[in-house]
Formats: C-alpha cells, sequence, structure tokens
C-alpha cells in the first residue's frame, strides 16, 4: 500500500505519494501541485566509482510535451535534448543539494524529475525542486537534509509566494530560494531593479516558507523514510596529511600560492606535486589520490591565511577589486563590440542586430513563452584558462552563465515598440580566473550601448566570496573573488544591476547554508562594487548608447497598416510580397495587427520598399499623385504599376495633351510615367491620368 501526504501551500494542496510508483528507486515522490505532477526520484550506485576525486551527481529535468497537450516539432515527434530551461532547472535542484551530501561519498547519484502534467497556476520546475529533496530524503542515500525551496513572485508591490507561469513571466521579481532548518542554501533571482533591502525581505520571507515545508517532510521521514546506507569513505588519510607537510612545509605551500599570477601559482604547485611524488613513490597507496590530498592541502592553507591572518592569495585588501579595464569598438565590421578586464578575467561581447523575424522560438511547457527577442549566450573555450581539449558546444555551465547575463539584462532591453529588432550579445571569454559572468554583464552593457541599442540603465555584476571558521560568527566576506578563492572558499555570490536596484542574483555555497548577516553583507558589498564599476570604469568608456545603430547594422522603418490590408500585401501565396523583396533586397515582417517592419541596409531601396507597401494599402483618391512602370498597352489605354500587384488604368484620352490615335505612338511596355488620380468613372473604377499631372 502506498501512502499520501499533504500539506497547504501557498493556497494551494501538495501532494506526495509514495510507494505508488517507482518502487526500485533508491527514493521516489509522486509529486502532485495543483494539477502539475512530476515524478522524483533518486538512485544510486552500490560502490564508489573509481579514479574520480568529486561526488558524481547528476540531476536531470525532463519537460514531456504530452504534459501541456503538444506533440514535438520536428520529424522526429519525440522529445530530443534538453531545453534551456530543463538544463537551467536542473543546475538549480543541483546547487542546494550538492553540498549536503557527504564530501566523501563517491557513489554515482541521479536525480530525476519527469513532469507529466502541467497547471499553469503551479510552476512544475518548483515541484521538481521540492520532488528531489523529498526523493532523496526519505531514501537510504546519505544525505543530510532536508532542504527545502520556495519562489518569490513580485506583482504591483506585493509579493506572491509561488506564484502562477503568468505571475512569474510578466511580474517584477522571479526569485528562488532554498533552505535548510537553519540557513539559506541557495539563491537565484531576476528582478526589474529591485532594492537590496526589499531583496533581502523577499529573500527571508521564502525562508520562513521553507520551514514549514521542511517540518512536512521530516515528517514523511519519520514514517516512510529508509535507514540511510553505508558507504566507503573517500576521504584522505590523516597520515598521508602529515607526511606531506613534513615534506612541504605550511610556510613552503603559503609561499607557492600566495601570487596574482594563476600560471605563476600552478608552476609552484607543479614543482611541490612532482616532489611529493618522488617521495612517495614506494607508497603506492597514496599516489592515485595525491591530486586531491594536494588539493586539499592548498584549500588548508589558502582558507588559513585568509581567515586567521586576513591576507588574500594576491595581496589584495578584503574589500578590493582587481585592475579593471573597459573598451569599446575593439572588433571591426560588427554590430556592437567591448571588451572588460577585471585582473586575469577578460571577455569580449559581440552584439548582432535583426529583424524580428529572427527572434528564438520556444517549444516548450510554458504556454506563454514561444519567443526570446534578447538572447545572450556566453562561451568558455579551453584557452582562457591554459589548457587543451576539443570544442563539444556549450555545456551547462556555459548555458547556466548565459542565462544569468541575460537575465541580468533584460530589464533593461528597449521594448519592440522602441527598438524594433531581435538582439543577440555573445560573451566570449578570452581570459578566466574568476567571475566571468559577472564581467560578461559588463561587456555587454557597454557592447548594447556601442551598438545603438537605447538600453535604459547600465548594468554591471561583481561577485563576493566567503571563508568560514568553526562558528557562526567566525567568517570573512571577500569582495571580487578570484577563481582560487573560488575553489576554496565557501561561496560564489554574484550579483548583477544597476545603480537603483538588483536585476539577477546566484549564489553557489559549498557549505550547510548561510545566515542573514552573511548574505547582508554580500549583498552590501556588492552594491558597492557595483557602484565603483559603473561610475568609474563603464560610464567613461561609453556613458550613453549610441544615437544610431552602427553602419553595418540593419535598419528598420516601422509602419502600422489597416489589418485587413495585409492580405494586398501579401499578395496570393506570397507573390506580392516576394516581388517588393525581389525588387528591394529588404526583408519585411508583418504581425496579426498591421505592424510591418522593413529591414535593410539600402536607405533607398528601404524608402522604396515602404512607398510601395503604403501605395498597396491606400485607397486611390482624387489629386493623388503616384509613378509607376507601363505594363500592359492596349487600344483604349495603358495599365500602370504603382507596386506589386497594384495597378491602375490610363485612357487614350488622358496619356497627352494632344490627341493621339495609338497608345504605342506615345507609351512602350516598362516606361516609367507620373500620373495623377481623377476619382472614379462612371463604371466605379479609379481613373488616372498624365496629361494633367502639372495641374495637380
Amino acid at each position: 500500500m502506498y501512502q499520501s501526504f499533504s500539506m497547504e501551500l501557498a493556497g494551494r494542496t501538495l501532494t506526495v505519494d509514495v510507494n505508488r510508483v517507482g518502487k526500485q528507486a533508491n527514493g521516489c515522490a509522486f509529486m502532485h501541485y495543483g494539477d502539475t505532477t512530476v515524478l522524483c526520484t533518486a538512485t544510486a550506485s552500490e560502490k564508489p566509482r573509481e579514479g574520480i576525486d568529486f561526488f558524481p551527481l547528476s540531476v536531470e529535468y525532463e519537460e514531456k510535451l504530452y504534459a501541456v497537450g503538444k506533440i514535438p516539432g520536428g520529424f522526429n515527434k519525440r522529445e530530443g535534448k534538453a531545453s534551456e530551461n530543463a538544463i537551467l532547472t536542473s543546475r538549480v535542484i543541483d546547487r542546494p543539494m550538492r553540498p549536503l551530501f557527504p564530501k566523501d561519498y563517491r557513489n554515482d547519484v541521479t536525480l530525476n524529475n519527469m513532469v507529466m502534467s502541467v497547471d499553469p497556476a503551479c510552476r512544475p520546475e518548483l515541484v521538481a525542486m521540492l520532488g528531489s529533496a523529498i526523493a532523496t530524503s526519505i531514501s537510504d542515500i546519505p544525505f543530510c537534509g532536508p532542504c527545502a525551496t520556495t519562489q518569490v513572485g513580485m506583482v504591483d508591490g506585493e509579493l506572491i509566494i509561488n506564484p502562477s507561469q503568468e505571475q512569474w513571466k510578466n511580474g517584477d521579481l522571479n526569485l528562488t530560494v532554498a533552505s535548510t532548518s537553519e540557513k539559506v542554501i541557495m539563491i537565484e533571482a531576476g528582478a526589474n531593479e529591485i532594492p537590496e533591502a526589499q531583496m533581502i525581505e523577499a529573500i527571508y520571507k521564502a525562508h520562513e516558507i521553507n520551514q514549514t515545508i521542511i517540518a512536512f517532510i521530516n515528517k514523511m521521514v519519520a514514517e516512510v523514510g529508509k535507514e540511510k546506507h553505508s558507504y566507503t569513505s573517500c576521504a584522505i588519510p590523516d597520515e598521508m596529511f602529515e607526511a606531506m607537510k613534513e615534506i612541504v612545509t605550511p610556510a613552503e605551500m603559503e609561499v607557492a600560492v600566495f601570487t596574482d599570477e594563476k600560471q605563476v601559482r600552478e608552476e609552484n604547485i607543479r614543482v611541490i606535486r612532482e616532489k611529493l611524488e618522488e617521495a612517495f613513490a614506494d607508497k603506492e597507496e597514496w599516489l592515485p589520490i595525491l591530486g586531491e590530498a594536494l588539493y586539499q592541502y592548498q584549500k588548508k592553507t589558502v582558507r588559513k591565511m585568509i581567515l586567521k591572518d586576513q591576507k588574500r592569495p594576491d595581496g589584495r585588501a578584503i574589500t578590493q577589486i582587481r585592475p579593471l579595464a573597459a573598451e569599446v569598438d575593439l572588433i571591426p565590421r560588427v554590430h556592437g563590440s567591448a571588451m572588460f578586464t577585471r585582473g586575469q578575467t577578460q571577455i569580449c561581447t559581440v552584439t548582432t542586430l535583426a529583424p524580428l523575424s529572427e527572434v528564438q522560438k520556444i517549444d516548450g511547457l510554458d504556454a506563454n513563452e514561444t519567443s526570446k527577442r534578447y538572447m545572450h549566450h556566453y562561451n568558455f573555450p579551453s584557452y582562457s584558462v591554459g589548457e587543451t581539449k576539443p570544442s563539444r558546444g556549450p555545456g551547462r555551465r556555459e548555458i547556466g552563465h548565459g542565462a544569468l547575463a541575460e537575465k541580468a539584462l533584460v530589464p533593461v532591453i528597449p521594448s519592440e515598440e522602441e527598438f524594433p529588432y531581435a538582439i543577440r550579445t555573445v560573451s566570449e571569454t578570452f581570459e578566466s580566473n574568476g567571475s566571468t559572468s559577472q564581467a560578461s554583464i559588463c561587456a555587454s552593457t557597454m557592447s548594447l550601448m556601442a551598438a545603438g541599442v537605447p538600453i535604459k540603465k547600465q548594468v554591471a555584476g561583481i561577485s563576493c566570496g566567503l571563508v568560514t571558521g568553526e562558528t557562526d560568527d567566525d567568517y570573512i566576506v571577500l569582495t571580487d573573488i578570484q577563481g582560487l578563492e573560488d575553489f576554496f572558499g565557501d561561496m560564489d555570490f554574484k550579483v548583477a544591476g544597476t545603480h537603483d536596484g538588483i536585476t539577477a542574483i546566484q549564489m553557489d555555497i559549498k557549505i550547510h547554508g548561510l545566515t542573514r548577516p552573511i548574505v547582508e553583507e554580500a549583498i552590501k558589498r556588492t552594491k558597492e562594487a557595483r557602484e565603483y564599476i559603473l561610475n568609474e570604469i563603464m560610464t567613461p568608456c561609453i556613458a550613453a548608447p549610441r544615437a544610431e545603430v552602427g553602419e553595418y547594422a540593419p535598419k528598420i522603418i516601422s509602419i502600422q497598416i489597416d489589418p485587413e490590408k495585409i492580405g494586398d500585401v501579401v499578395g496570393q501565396r506570397g507573390k506580392t510580397i516576394n516581388e517588393i523583396i525581389a525588387r528591394t533586397g529588404v526583408k519585411i515582417d508583418i504581425t496579426d495587427d498591421g505592424k510591418v517592419s522593413v529591414c535593410g541596409t539600402d536607405a533607398a531601396m528601404m524608402d522604396s520598399a515602404v512607398e510601395m507597401i503604403k501605395i498597396i494599402t491606400t485607397e486611390f483618391e482624387e489629386g493623388q499623385i503616384f509613378k509607376g512602370k507601363v505594363v500592359s498597352i492596349k487600344e483604349f489605354g495603358a495599365f500602370i504599376e504603382f507596386a506589386p500587384g497594384k495597378e491602375g488604368m490610363v485612357h487614350i484620352s488622358k496619356i497627352s495633351k494632344d490627341r493621339i490615335k495609338c497608345v504605342e505612338d506615345v507609351l512602350t511596355l516598362g516606361d516609367k510615367v507620373t500620373v495623377v488620380c481623377l476619382g472614379k468613372d462612371k463604371m466605379g473604377r479609379t481613373s488616372f491620368s498624365m496629361k494633367d499631372v502639372a495641374q495637380a
């Protein structure tokens, strides 16, 4: 018999079925929130994976299109690779849960979340986050949980707990907060310039809700939870550490890592490793784990330097930012480019503009989101960290960093009405030593401005780190962490925003949560650093968006036509619009409400296309002057084409002031002529004249 557990959560019922399905998984939670249904499972291998020095956790979020009554597009008609939303959801599930598994655990663990039904009022992403935590907590997999997740939106200044899909998309805040019973362990946010104090209020409102969910999970664990299984510890033996300290003293290790040059530090560590390998040549059981042991030795050394001596590896003060530089227009012929450098982190962002027909189409579970006009992509090649490996396309990290930068910049992107372009920014990592995602936000802001995109405000990003001691009060927050401080520290707290508020947050930690004073100090530090970057670096480089798009960027003219005339512009089977495009070389987009965008690089051709569209959609009135081409000659007159699919007739008596016997005496096919509209004739047809143009 299966058991069901229910609780009221944000005005809706959350129900968890245990032992109803998925009984062979280590843990399974069949989740129901409103009509949203997600199957969440946790499985672990029986033995640790050999030859690795990390915890092999895999998180999957599977979007089944039958959940929203869709058949997948394309020829295959089945779900393919994970969507960007699925990848980002998997990352948000992974980040709070990974630190809660034992640090010496090396068994493979997979958390799988399959979305089977979607209620627009209950976001499936949230249900999967809760389900992963529940499935793991009730399983026999070692886990220092439970943890819980709450999402917070904001509509008209009011905080909304676990908002619907529509409220999430159209509100001013998208905040996801995960907590244990004591501390916040993960923050992910996109915001429309939310002030710091209001953001902290929202974070701890979510933290309060999480406590009620944790009490619910604890009740489930008490009734149906399995006993945690034993495992083979992969911890480094204490005697190995002691032997290493005799060969390489803590003072020698401190000298090796105390440098602001990444390459120098890596060379120092290489020499130390060779020395240890030589000393441990007869210790065959130690050699396979020497890399992990050396990592742990460096970590303890760096943490001691920072926490006890308040010394950073590169000699900076605790609140000091690395040397900064910014420039624009370094790449010729692209629509916009900028480079931002912070220490040994360097990002170049290139902006590309295109007509709205090139927006990204989205085929997902959210019916409200079918396209994306602003796209930010981030690339992290191996040469940026001095390594060599083949490029296999963007991984989850690259997709996550690109999405974070996109989230930070969306609030300042102009509307379609203000700027009728599809916009793509691509951040190329030239060099990396910490917080490239935040550098990409700075570079992208300047690149957009250089491209002539009228963004509302500048956005900058910075990251803070953390080193903690034995108690909650023993900690140091570090402004602008470099790679070493990220690897060996406890936190990577990224915050982006304008002068007026926060636009994005992403917090990763390696410990079991942060106290409120740490969260508040990190947000305060990032605010101070952000102001400095905006005022002292970015504004002097480029203070405002350029008045016009660049020479090589497409230009767009927008006009409004009567929606009833759209068919006239398009023509039968697209004949008319294709003829306009063929003659002028422009791109034309028409929306259902009659908004027409003409895109091109030749101003004269764009004007010509616009004129054709106006002629096609305008009723001829007496006195109007038109230019056209003779396309047909009859005994009684000539037919003049003013635009593709739009013709009028000039009677033979209206061709010349002199009497003519034959139309061909004056006109030949292809002649360019100017005519004036005379109004309707007796048969209701529009009549034109060549001879009366001067009088008009």
